[in-house]
């Protein structure tokens, strides 16, 4: 039996389709609580964007035997594994062997075919790609990708912006916000587009959101995901069993890979609102950019700094090597948008209040700053 989950964001949609109930089951869970993500029937779904993930092992066979019979090919290394792409007319065809899962992308008809062996692994890449064209349906009519995690006021809206680079502390303000009356709407990117005659309407980008030990215990977070675990729940499966263990032997050390990248905590979307009391927000308005800043040894306070924001505070093609478009989903878009959606946003970001903060390890101190600062917006 076939079964359906449609997502929409904003004026984009896509269908993921499959055999197997687990992978739509899945693509609902992953982006229901931030897309409008509902199960419908399969019988009904109409010829828009679709990604069918069936797990059919001949399927995989057949287009792994087209992939290697001799035409061009190329490598690609996406989501960490190794990816060998080729053509067939106006198809991309794809293999992936230590995934056990083959592609088959038509660009121009938005039709995406996953053929493979594992549910669990088409699970993740059906939902990985429904993002993708998610994506590049919104590129194409003008949103952009800011590296920034966000929080909307659920009265009015009004979203605030955290930038910074890695370690700066985005993630921490928005934790630290939506606990105290706010709503969280991304953890570490947003889509954003010019609205009316200055705004910025922003919208969330679903994904696992990866949280230090540190600070999960800091927020107090530790003793419910140690329970969660102990009681037979899971976090997201791309986790580090080190994580899994550190947390059931209370131990927030933070661990580290030889590249010195942290292992953290990947949390679902719906477990920020089913275990951690965070009411996620759907959409906003930009009304403030934050310009963190961590600093363990001082107390948290306001500084009084010139920020701006610069290059690097959007995504591009070139920043998201994870995921390259391999498949056409974006059809020649950069992959933070185009440079006249990125320099308009720009352009209204920049006469929006800017806040840089200094924040500790003191979460109360911390958080009583950032609520004292977001009022203000």
């Amino acid at each position: 039996m076939i079964s359906a989950t449609r997502i929409e964001a904003a004026a984009a949609a896509v269908t993921v389709l499959s055999n197997q109930s687990e992978i739509t089951d899945w693509a609902l869970r992953y982006f229901g609580p931030w897309w409008n993500a509902t199960s419908v029937e399969a019988s009904g779904v109409c010829a828009d964007t679709v990604v069918i993930a069936d797990v059919k092992p001949a399927g995989y066979e057949e287009t792994t035997h087209l992939v290697h019979d001799g035409r061009p090919t190329r490598a690609v290394d996406y989501a960490k594994h190794p990816l060998l792409v080729a053509h067939e007319g106006e198809d991309i065809i794809a293999v992936s062997p230590s995934e056990g899962i083959a592609y088959r992308s038509t660009p121009l008809s938005g039709r995406l075919v996953l053929a493979g062996t594992d549910a669990q692994r088409l699970a993740l890449a059906a939902a990985r790609l429904a993002r993708e064209a998610i994506r590049g349906q919104l590129l194409r009519e003008g949103w952009a990708v800011l590296h920034s995690s966000a929080v909307v006021r659920p009265d009015d809206g009004a979203a605030l912006l955290a930038f910074g680079g890695k370690g700066a502390g985005k993630t921490t303000t928005a934790l630290l916000l939506a606990s105290h009356g706010w709503q969280l709407l991304a953890n570490d990117r947003v889509l954003v587009r010019p609205t009316g005659d200055r705004g910025v309407e922003v919208v969330p980008w679903p994904s696992a959101a990866a949280l230090g030990l540190g600070l999960l215990h800091s927020l107090g977070w530790d003793v419910t995901a140690r329970e969660h675990l102990r009681a037979g729940g899971t976090f997201h499966p791309t986790q580090h069993e080190s994580v899994t263990e550190a947390l059931l032997a209370g131990d927030h050390t933070p661990l580290w890979e030889k590249s010195k990248r942290e292992r953290k905590v990947q949390v679902f979307p719906d477990q920020f609102p089913d275990l951690f009391n965070v009411v996620l927000a759907t959409g906003g308005r930009a009304a403030g950019l934050l310009f963190p800043r961590m600093d363990a040894g001082t107390a948290p306070d306001s500084v009084d700094a010139v920020q701006t924001l610069g290059e690097a505070d959007f995504m591009s093609g070139a920043t998201e090597d994870r995921y390259p478009d391999v498949f056409g989903q974006a059809q020649g878009v950069d992959g933070g948008g185009r440079a006249s959606a990125r320099a308009e946003v720009a352009t209204r970001l920049a006469e929006l209040p800017h806040r840089a903060v200094r924040l500790s390890h003191d979460v109360t101190a911390s958080a009583a700053l950032l609520k004292k600062i977001a009022n203000t917006v």
